[in-house]
């Protein structure tokens, strides 16, 4: 990519896309084509082809992705399959018809079968069953990756793809019903510490284990992958550590300094015992994590109280 390159990402006003958007800016790139859900909805075809017919970006980010938790991904399965298909769909076909030079798609750590070994490694794709309570987001980022996959090996079209693990950071859904667990327990905990409560209680066992990226490190792996991957295999990005989900809800409690008493509901599921990414080939291009989780959680708590807990900012929207 060059600074005046045409650059596409689609879901810039999400946490990722946003992060990409902030690192492309960061780093001098200043002809980025951007368009809002209300300017350009990816569920429709024609529109799609349109714009990629009218711009003609010369590389694309794809970002854009219907996401949620546990609770959103296990009660809107319908949802999440069909919209996250036609979206992959849409834009990937549309990159390849209008001869886009390059696109990054971005999937999710999910797609790989609930008990495969420790770490995940990107070979592990298709070796069991998935976990239930995601399986029909796993199977669209599934297709998405054979999308890529197979128009490059039928047209030779550059398209690569990398499987993030859990993500947080700027602009992450805080909704108690339908956010990640990371944010949820920042919202849970911040106001347990304001209402006083005397305990608040987490979802399922405390036990399974999690990895977490914050989503500035992503981008930057994303940019990384632009600017320097070509080869045929997705990658796995994390930052190569995981920790109980016990143990992150004390780090936030101390981060967001709540003193009460943390109960687990063991009638809500738990989702996959262990999920963590062997990243090591994208690691052995070069590209490396920078915020650990305890940096990471603080400024996420930080925008959280600046964008959503403030009464001001609420106000404002």
């Amino acid at each position: 990519m060059q600074p005046d390159s045409r650059i596409y990402v689609a879901g810039h006003s999400g946490m990722v896309g946003s992060a990409i958007l902030r690192r492309l800016e960061g780093a001098g790139y200043d002809n980025l084509i951007l368009r809002s859900l209300e300017e350009l909805d990816l569920l429709d075809q024609e529109a799609a082809s349109e714009f990629f017919s009218v711009e003609r970006p010369e590389y694309v980010f794809l970002a854009a992705a219907k996401v949620g938790g546990i609770l959103a991904n296990d009660t809107y399965r319908a949802d999440f399959i069909y919209e996250n298909l036609v979206i992959a769909t849409n834009v990937i076909h549309a990159a390849h018809k209008f001869r886009v030079n390059k696109l990054v798609n971005l999937g999710s750590s999910c797609i790989y079968p609930r008990l495969a070994p420790q770490p995940l490694k990107e070979e592990y794709l298709l070796t069991g069953p998935l976990e239930p309570t995601n399986e029909p987001y796993a199977i669209a980022k599934i297709a998405a990756i054979k999308l890529c996959e197979n128009y490059r090996r039928q047209y030779g079209d550059l398209f690569v793809s990398l499987m993030p693990t859990n993500l947080y950071g700027p602009h992450d859904n805080f909704n108690p019903e339908t956010s990640h667990v990371l944010p949820a327990l920042i919202r849970k905990l911040h106001e347990g510490k304001i209402n006083r409560a005397e305990a608040v209680t987490v979802w399922g066992s405390g036990r399974p284990r999690r990895e977490f990226l914050h989503v500035d490190d992503l981008a930057d792996a994303c940019v990384f992958t632009m600017e320097k991957y070509e080869g045929e295999s997705f990658l796995n990005v994390g930052c190569g550590t995981d920790i109980k989900i016990s143990e992150l809800a004390e780090l936030v409690a101390d981060i967001v300094e709540y003193d009460g008493r943390l109960e687990y509901d063991l009638s809500k599921p738990d989702g996959m015992p262990r999920k963590l990414l062997d990243a090591s080939r994208l690691r052995a291009l070069g590209w490396k994590p920078r915020i650990s989780i305890r940096q990471g959680v603080a400024s996420a708590y930080e925008w959280y109280l600046e964008h959503i807990a403030n009464p001001t900012h609420a106000e404002a929207n």
